[in-house]
């Protein structure tokens, strides 16, 4: 269903929805030949924001729905258009009047899963620590060195559950006094919000705030960038502040301090992709490199697109939950990218990434040609 009238009450709703920047827009084009999807598809987002302009978006189609927040075009807009919060707005238009496209409706089900049972995963909330039911850890109590707020793919996805793990037993070998959360943890809501659904994401940002306060949390760190870049960035709006760390920048800081040795040595040829929500987000490059410089015989070398050239791995914007044609898939690209690099590894730092890229090793049929790990488990592996 295409929207043609009335114009000026569907801008209204655009602009009330936070996408009143397209307004800046002068068609340059630049966001378009930095887009990833242009690598696999044809796909504008300035024909988006042109069409949000006169009210004529068409919110059942699936355009509006592929952005993957990368924040590639942000960054090289000269007028300030803002395409990320643009393309949000249009989301909560389409998501106030339940319009999903056949590949976006598992999206619905995350949310309703978020809604029930506080993770996108139809996970029950009564396993979420299930992962570390074996591992006697505390629940974070006030006057605790820090909380480690695993986040929801780390607690219920199976690969996942091992980085866990890792970051676990990392931190108990170098000392600190750590808690979780367990079933009082919730997800963040970084990525619902970024799929339209602005209420869900402000229930569960004032229940966690809220589980913060009571358990007395002062210093939070996340294996998720988009943890990182939610509380960092988007709890503030709820007047609070906590000490967040991205658990690369505390293992740096460990061994800084003398907390942590690496002495194992690894031997392999590795190779480092950048998340959008820890480098382009957030400006996060060096404390991973520097983290994995620190390895005993580990060769780190770079890959095509790094840095604040990193391709994206498609999951952002609430893709991860979104369906993607196996030929319109980035990841793919990027472990092409790793594999001409000459890397026996590609190390990240997102589960978001994690998963996408073990899915095209699958694809691709990568198995025996490179390993996908988080980089805590390069680290745990140095211990």
């Amino acid at each position: 269903m295409e929207t043609v009238a009335p114009f000026k009450e569907v801008i209204d709703e655009i602009k009330a929805a936070g996408g009143e920047a397209f307004r800046f827009c002068f068609q340059c084009g630049l966001c378009d030949t930095v887009c990833p999807w242009n690598r696999v598809r044809q796909f504008s987002i300035r024909k988006i924001i042109r069409e949000a302009t006169f009210g004529l978006t068409e919110i059942e189609g699936e355009d509006i729905w592929r952005c993957t927040t990368c924040g590639r075009c942000p960054e090289r807009c000269p007028r300030g258009v803002q395409q990320i919060e643009v393309g949000v707005s249009l989301r909560r238009v389409a998501s106030a009047y339940e319009v999903f496209p056949a590949s976006v409706r598992s999206a619905r089900t995350a949310r309703a899963s978020l809604i029930s049972e506080g993770n996108p995963l139809q996970g029950q909330r009564a396993s979420r620590a299930d992962w570390a039911k074996d591992l006697s850890f505390k629940t974070h109590q006030e006057g605790m060195e820090a909380l480690y707020f695993v986040g929801c793919y780390l607690s219920y996805d199976p690969r996942m559950k091992k980085v866990a793990t890792a970051t676990a037993d990392i931190l108990k070998k170098a000392g600190v006094d750590f808690g979780i959360l367990g079933t009082k943890e919730s997800c963040c809501g970084e990525s619902i919000r970024k799929t339209g659904s602005e209420a869900v994401f402000k229930d569960l940002a004032r229940e966690n705030i809220k589980t913060f306060i009571d358990h007395g949390v002062r210093k939070v760190i996340v294996s998720s960038p988009h943890c990182y870049h939610t509380f960092v960035n988007e709890y503030p709006e709820f007047m609070v502040n906590f000490e967040v760390v991205h658990i690369s920048q505390y293992l740096l800081e460990l061994i800084h301090d003398g907390r942590l040795s690496l002495s194992r040595e690894v031997g392999q040829k590795v190779t480092y992709h950048d998340p959008c929500y820890m480098g382009r987000h957030n400006g996060i490059y060096d404390e991973p490199r520097d983290l994995l410089n620190k390895v005993p015989g580990l060769d780190l070398v770079e890959m095509a697109d790094a840095r604040k050239d990193s391709l994206c791995c498609g999951g952002g914007g609430g893709r991860i939950w979104m369906d993607t044609p196996k030929d319109e898939r980035f990841s793919d690209l990027r472990l092409e990218q790793a594999k001409t690099a000459g890397a026996d590894v590609l190390v990240t730092a997102c589960p978001y990434c994690i998963t996408n890229f073990e899915e095209s090793r699958l694809n691709l049929e990568y198995d025996d040609i490179i390993e996908v790990k988080d980089i805590t488990e390069i680290i745990q592996a140095a211990l």
